[in-house]
């Protein structure tokens, strides 16, 4: 079993596909599986989407200490409890040599974990939150995932509110629906 969150995800879905025989079952939360185009038509309509995507940028091209926080607040849209801790050892990680470098690195990695999909013979379990800043309509970049799957081999579940982060802002609901997956996944093997 593994789990991916993020540009993880990905690895996740690579390391199910190319290590069938050691990986029973893989969680995506809110992954970036599939190569990622710029959605002018939701840069358009979605705010949410549009705000993500212009920090971001930022974040990529700039190394904007700033625009990070700006984007979490958006990927954040339920803070945890110890948000305001957090916020500031996020804040004094990135100050340090390097660290703004390597963030910008990941943000224009250009990864491509989608090619992988047809590979995997595992279940997989995607779980998305409505809110997430990084795609204009999450609900459909899981289906894409769980469409280039082999069929019957995936799942998604939405976390409505949740934004990317989803696991620290709604872990409850992450795990109601991580344990059943466990459940039936780790009896396979």
């Amino acid at each position: 079993m593994i789990i991916g969150h993020s540009m993880s995800g990905g690895a996740a879905t690579i390391a199910a596909a190319t290590a069938p025989d050691l990986i029973t079952g893989v969680i995506e939360l809110a992954p970036f599986t599939r190569k990622q185009l710029n959605d002018l038509g939701g840069l358009m309509r979605v705010k949410r989407y549009r705000a993500g995507a212009t920090r971001m940028g930022r974040v990529a091209l700039l190394g904007s200490l700033p625009a990070w926080k700006q984007y979490l607040d958006l990927a954040y849209p339920v803070k945890p409890a110890d948000w305001d801790s957090e916020l500031a050892r996020i804040e004094a990680k990135l100050s340090e040599p390097g660290r703004m470098k390597a963030l910008q690195a990941m943000c224009q990695s250009a990864a491509d974990a989608g090619a992988q999909l047809p590979n995997v013979a595992c279940p997989v379990l995607v779980i998305e939150g409505s809110a997430d800043p990084d795609w204009a309509d999450p609900r459909a970049e899981g289906e894409r995932i769980i469409a280039d799957l082999p069929e019957g081999l995936g799942e998604l579940a939405v976390i409505e509110g949740a934004g990317h982060y989803l696991h620290a802002q709604t872990a409850e609901q992450v795990v109601a629906l991580t344990l059943p997956f466990l459940a039936r996944t780790v009896t396979r093997a």
